[in-house]
């Protein structure tokens, strides 16, 4: 082999980046270790990378590519949550994404280092102990979050600070690798968290006057290691496309959980409030949130003798009997087009009509209210309790709207809540107890038996009817 080949061979051999930041996206595909030292053109052979290294390589683009760690080895687990124990789930999160970059700066550092020294030691003698240095720092993360939550992220800043300005001391600015500090100008926004402005803008402007520091302040040659300026035009692409990567990588995290957190807000405010309830109130949040409307059907359920049975099953089953009792009436709902309002204790409140009007509203519920009957018959038949409910309904004109600011809630008011809430208290035990105005609209569909006159507080004498169920 000539001079000139063989010395391409070597230069393809040798391409890296130096230090973690700088690994090539090309080497890595490949599953083989990039060199971060600069290329001495001296004629030698050049080792094959070792199998450790290439397992290196496969274990480096694992976790870069494990976006969370449900999935990971429990191995993987423990090790991203080294040192996160008694800090709230947020600052949690934050912390293990630090430990998956302080493990991936040790993995990719130990691995230039072994090149460097299978190599030519004496050489890149400057670059291993920058390197091992490097993975010293990395190791010790973990431990650094018991004393702050800020403290090893700021050690990885450091050392890679300090690191980038040392390898461009060696190789010059030519190599690229001050293009690392433009990292700064997103990264420490994920490391750091929105909380801490102050420390996230002096981590940017650092980065930005190292930046600076070294493209003035270094020759473009490599000053004190011989590098071909072939090696010299890769590395500074390499750094290049790192940077880009890197900064692109820490703005979709953090739109990530941007987008992540949106959800789960969206879910819980539409568990508390009806859709387009909630969406006006995303739309205005401020604006004053009430309806009127002219018909409504309202439904009053509650469980008799729940409180003698609390006592008797103490809290954790009591808890767990009426969450399954309510999880039911919750599908119910769903299912009829009926919207919950909410549960005071054993009772349970529903709507409908509202916010979405619809004319068959008293069907819809009369429907629901019978189904809840039968949902609380099978409940009471798998755990043999004596559970029994008495449903009232009553429709006509309601007032719909948001109250409060601090646990706000969704609710109803008018003339049809009030006698719906008497008509369940002067009802029979499982027996939907309806009043003239839900009779007049159901009794085309549904068989009602009269209760004759009762009276009604608030109403006075007034004949009432129970729902007996569909024609």
């Amino acid at each position: 082999m000539d001079r000139t080949a063989h010395d391409s061979s070597k230069l393809r051999a040798m391409r890296g980046r130096v230090g973690f930041l700088a690994s090539g996206p090309a080497e890595q595909d490949r599953g083989e270790p990039a060199d971060n030292s600069a290329i001495s053109i001296e004629d030698r052979p050049q080792p094959a990378p070792s199998g450790w290294l290439r397992r290196a390589g496969r274990t480096v683009r694992a976790l870069s590519q494990a976006p969370v760690l449900s999935r990971a080895p429990a191995w993987i687990t423990w090790l991203g949550e080294l040192g996160t124990e008694g800090y709230p789930p947020d600052v949690r999160r934050r912390l293990l994404i630090v430990n998956l970059i302080a493990y991936l700066i040790a993995i990719t550092t130990a691995g230039y280092a072994i090149q460097q020294i299978q190599l030519d030691y004496q050489t890149y003698k400057p670059l291993v102990f920058i390197n091992l240095s490097l993975l010293l720092m990395a190791l010790m993360v973990p431990a650094m979050h018991r004393f702050s939550p800020i403290a090893g992220g700021l050690l990885i800043v450091i050392s890679e600070y300090v690191a980038l300005m040392a390898f461009t001391f060696y190789l010059g600015r030519s190599a690229g690798l001050h293009l690392q500090y433009l990292v700064a100008a997103a990264a420490p926004f994920v490391v750091f968290g929105l909380e801490r402005l102050r420390l996230v803008a002096v981590v940017v402007v650092t980065g930005l006057v190292l930046h600076l520091v070294a493209w003035f302040g270094f020759p473009p040659e490599a000053a004190h290691l011989r590098a071909a300026p072939d090696v010299l035009d890769s590395l500074y692409g390499q750094a290049a496309i790192t940077t880009v990567g890197l900064i692109a990588a820490s703005i979709w995290y953090a739109f990530r959980l941007v987008e992540r957190a949106r959800g789960e807000t969206d879910t819980l405010l539409r568990n508390i409030l009806p859709d387009s309830v909630a969406d006006r109130l995303k739309a205005r949040p401020g604006e004053r949130i009430a309806d009127s409307y002219e018909e409504a059907s309202v439904l009053f359920a509650d469980i008799s003798g729940f409180v003698a049975l609390a006592r008797r099953l103490g809290p954790d089953r009591i808890v767990e009997l009426l969450n399954q009792i309510v999880s039911e009436f919750d599908a119910l709902a769903a299912r009829h087009g009926v919207e919950k309002i909410k549960t005071i204790g054993d009772a349970y409140m529903a709507v409908a009509g509202l916010p979405d009007r619809t004319p068959d509203h008293t069907e819809r519920l009369a429907y629901m209210a019978l189904d809840m009957l039968d949902a609380l018959e099978r409940v009471r038949t798998e755990t043999g309790l004596a559970l029994h409910m008495r449903v009232g309904m009553a429709s006509g004109p309601v007032i719909s709207g948001i109250i409060g600011t601090r646990k706000f809630s969704f609710d109803v008011w008018g003339d049809a809540v009030n006698l719906a809430a008497r008509l369940e208290n002067l009802g029979a035990t499982g027996r939907v107890h309806v009043c003239p105005a839900c009779r007049a609209r159901l009794e085309h569909a549904f068989i009602l038996e009269s209760r004759g006159m009762i009276e009604i507080k608030g109403v006075g004498q007034q004949e009432t009817w129970l729902l007996a169920g569909p024609r």
